[in-house]
């Protein structure tokens, strides 16, 4: 892991299959991340779009690798990065009835080159937003 390696771990009031579906559900990620073209499938390419922009494409790639509910990972590029692929891996553990969701983005440095720090910086902001919104969304509602 290189000093450019985005490493976030949050805990989620969810079970592991809650938050697969926000994962890779496209009318869950837009919840908290981006509206989808359609679901994630292993193999296939994604496009999230901006819903802020006339919905123009925002971020993209391919899915890699899918484990249900254990472990998602896919190629990761923006506009800003021009094309330059990073990598977004996702693993999911049981963390006391809820989820462990723990993000590992890796690749900027070789996407961004000297702006590597600047754009490490952008993307840890973002992620930390997104979080925030997924912990609000991912949250299974108390029966009354």
């Amino acid at each position: 892991m290189t000093a450019t390696t985005l490493t976030k771990t949050i805990i989620l009031d969810a079970p592991k299959d809650v938050v697969w579906a926000f994962l890779t559900e496209k009318d869950k990620l837009a919840r908290w991340f981006h509206p989808a073209e359609e679901d994630l499938k292993e193999g296939k390419e994604y496009t999230l779009l901006n819903q802020h922009k006339d919905m123009t494409r925002v971020c993209w790639g391919t899915v890699l690798e899918m484990r249900p509910y254990d472990r998602l990972v896919y190629s990761f590029t923006f506009e800003q990065l021009q094309g330059a692929l990073t990598t977004v891996s996702w693993i999911l553990e049981e963390a006391a009835g809820g989820t462990r969701l723990t993000l590992t983005h890796e690749g900027i440095e070789n996407a961004a080159g000297e702006a590597a720090f600047m754009m490490l910086s952008a993307l840890d902001a973002g992620w930390d937003e997104h979080f925030g919104r997924l912990r609000k969304e991912a949250k299974v509602p108390v029966p009354a």
